[in-house]
């Protein structure tokens, strides 16, 4: 067996990984005699020859120094030009509710993000304010010969770069770090599900599985002194809501994302495939807040897990439908469907069959507060609401269950949808990721499924209840772990 029995429904198996060595010359960025696949760069507003001034890599999506193709990216432009390279980042206030979890779990990371790059003797300059305003004021009082930065389908990111562009004119650079293969290049449309873009990605995956070279020590420096960031003030620059506090079980930061990927890989990876779904196993990777960050990449995850692909075939097949398949469909439906957040971005059959059902008696109604208090009638319910409000994230398992009956006990799919979204973007540490908004779609909107046999309230979309679960797993043992407050880290 040579590699890896994944991304495939008819567990056959793919060829060894291709060297770079065998692919042609054409199309690839070389880098520290490196090649990187020209179709992970996205190309705002082209540079003009010869560049003038620094060169900026502007960090927001994934927050990190290494196995990062677009800090690859733009070293090389650096070191290429002979000119200064800085890393930025601009930090706003208020994002999408976020709240004081998420904030701290994001700046704790940047802390070891400047710790690496001070390392590095690459500048480090965390920007505190507006995003588009502050950038676009940073970028007119120095000289920038071009800013390269993250690919990310939400909206809110569309918005600033558009910002960014309209009031500068900055040669602007994105470099997709957060796909093993890039996502404006694998599809040029919103794709059904699964099945569809599984042989896409398939297709191409040898080309693009390739690790990002090591970085290099900064050697074109600015004359600017560099001030190290005052963290206290980014803390007191907040306007977030301090009510959910940050996780005490998953640590921040990239060298605690690692220790979780060693864990996982040295003493999960065996039972993944059998024991996934089952909550109270606890065999499940809790990578996710180290990829939403950006604090791991998706390929140091996959090159760890395929070295296991002999001895672990269905788990590391498993692993890797999730960390790509599945990851790469939901930023897809992120970047070409403009209302992933909303009912109107619901398929067609969907929003037909609730709308039928509309009119359903519900047995339960609750508000969004007895939801957010875990009041509800269903104890397996509630325990899998204390798992997300106590711990920052919930087993992926039970968030289809914990979702489904949102839409079961409230009054229109549009108030189910809205609520799930708050909740879930409120206590996950990963949230406001395009995972969550599919997820969340998926479970109440049938995006990426299909029609099922129909029921009141449901309609169509597929249906989850508690005997169900009990088939599947130790049902009061879980509620119990919950009642408990302990964790399955």
């Amino acid at each position: 067996m040579q590699l890896l029995q994944l991304l495939s429904p008819d567990n056959t198996y793919w060829n060894f990984i291709k060297p770079y060595d065998v692919l042609t010359s054409y199309g690839f960025f070389y880098g520290y005699n490196h090649k990187m696949n020209t179709n992970r760069i996205h190309i705002y507003r082209s540079i003009e020859q010869p560049i003038q001034g620094e060169i900026v890599y502007w960090m927001s999506r994934d927050q990190r120094i290494d196995s990062n193709w677009a800090f690859t990216y733009a070293q090389q432009l650096s070191i290429e030009h002979k000119l200064p390279l800085r890393i930025v980042f601009t930090l706003s206030p208020v994002f999408l509710d976020a709240t004081l979890r998420q904030y701290s779990f994001m700046i704790e990371g940047l802390k070891q993000v400047e710790k690496r790059a001070t390392s590095l003797n690459i500048p480090f300059t965390l920007l505190l304010g507006e995003v588009v305003p502050t950038f676009v004021q940073y970028l007119q009082s120095h000289q920038i010969g071009a800013v390269i930065t993250d690919f990310d389908p939400l909206k809110i990111k569309k918005i600033w770069k558009e910002g960014i562009l309209s009031q500068t004119n900055v040669p602007l650079i994105e470099v997709d770090a957060h796909n093993i293969v890039p996502c404006k290049w694998v599809s040029q449309k919103v794709e059904f599900g699964a099945y569809t873009i599984r042989p896409k990605i398939k297709k191409n995956l040898d080309e693009y599985f390739e690790s990002p070279p090591q970085p290099m020590q900064n050697v074109f420096t600015t004359s600017e002194v560099v001030n190290t960031t005052n963290w206290d003030d980014v803390y007191a620059s907040l306007k977030v809501s301090n009510s959910v506090l940050p996780s005490k079980v998953y640590l921040p930061g990239r060298e605690a994302g690692l220790k979780v990927l060693h864990t996982f890989i040295s003493q999960k990876v065996e039972s993944y495939g059998t024991l996934r779904n089952d909550p109270t196993k606890g065999m499940i990777s809790n990578l996710s807040p180290y990829l939403h960050f950006g604090q791991l990449s998706a390929i140091e995850c996959a090159v760890q897990a395929k070295q296991l692909a002999e001895e672990f075939p269905e788990s590391v097949a498993s692993f890797l439908e999730e960390l790509i398949v599945r990851r790469e469909l939901s930023d897809n439906f992120c970047l070409y469907n403009a209302h992933y957040d909303s009912f109107e971005g619901f398929p067609d059959w969907a929003k037909k069959s609730l709308n039928e059902h509309r009119n359903d008696k519900r047995d339960f109604i609750y508000s969004l507060e007895e939801f957010d208090n875990s009041a509800t009638h269903d104890a397996l319910w509630n325990a899998a609401q204390n798992e997300m409000v106590k711990t920052g994230k919930m087993h992926g398992y039970m968030r289809m269950y914990w979702a489904k009956k949102i839409l079961e006990w409230t009054k229109t799919p549009e108030e189910a949808h809205t609520i799930a979204i708050y909740l879930n973007d409120r206590y996950q540490i990963d949230g406001r990721d395009p995972n969550g908004y599919v997820g969340v779609a998926w479970s109440i909107g049938g995006v990426h499924d299909r029609a099922w046999f129909e029921r009141p309230v449901y309609g169509k979309i597929r249906y989850m209840n508690y005997n169900g679960c009990a088939s599947k797993f130790d049902v009061k043992q879980y509620i119990r772990l919950q009642s408990d407050d302990l964790s399955l880290f």
